[in-house]
């Protein structure tokens, strides 16, 4: 069993073809995924996806490049829609310089509530940080939030699925000249143990 710890399943680049590309997923051994999200008027898309599929999870938050439109958010809503025991993270949040979407302030402002709501449900956060890695540390060491984990990803325009977690584990494993399976039980140990309230499929 492997598992994909970042995907966004509820994109519209999924439409057509969801429900197959889970099952490739599934038939590819990754039987464990958590969608993101990244939007608080689309989070009702991404929570329906987890609901619908035992091994799915998901997060709630604002990705910085979407803070503009989340000015008025307050920690409370996240911390409210993080009861749901289907959301295991908060996030995708944090900061974007590269392409700066959304004004710098506001990212920050977005980023500390996101902060926030994990110190208080204790839920670990998942953060975006391009070209803003000194302003991550500066608010995260300001802040202590509980453990989380670094995200941003950047490529050409190939689509990227969570069966392709599969290739990436066999490659890694080939890199680091250890056995496929004792890369996937460290992996895949390390996600339950940082995404708590997620349960580990039955066998």
């Amino acid at each position: 069993m492997m598992i994909d710890s970042h995907c966004h399943l509820d994109s519209s680049d999924f439409t057509a073809d969801r429900e197959a590309v889970i099952a490739r997923a599934q038939s590819a051994g990754v039987e464990t995924m958590l969608t993101i999200g990244t939007r608080l008027d689309e989070f009702g898309r991404v929570l329906a996806i987890a609901e619908a599929h035992d091994d799915i999870w998901c997060s709630i938050g604002a990705h910085p490049h979407e803070a503009k439109d989340h000015t008025e958010l307050a920690p409370r809503q996240l911390v409210a829609l993080a009861a749901h025991p289907k959301v295991v993270g908060i996030g995708e949040t944090g900061l974007d310089f590269h392409y700066d979407l959304s004004p710098r302030d506001i990212q920050e402002k977005v980023f500390r509530d996101h902060i926030e709501a994990a110190c208080e449900t204790g839920l670990p956060l998942i953060i975006h940080a391009r070209e803003a890695d000194r302003e991550v540390a500066r608010i995260l060491d300001e802040k202590r939030p509980p453990a989380g984990v670094m995200h941003c990803f950047s490529s050409g325009r190939k689509r990227t699925e969570p069966a392709f977690v599969a290739a990436t584990a066999a490659a890694v494993a080939e890199l680091k000249e250890v056995e496929l399976q004792d890369l996937a039980e460290t992996t895949n140990a390390n996600f339950f143990r940082l995404f708590s309230k997620a349960n580990a499929p039955a066998r």
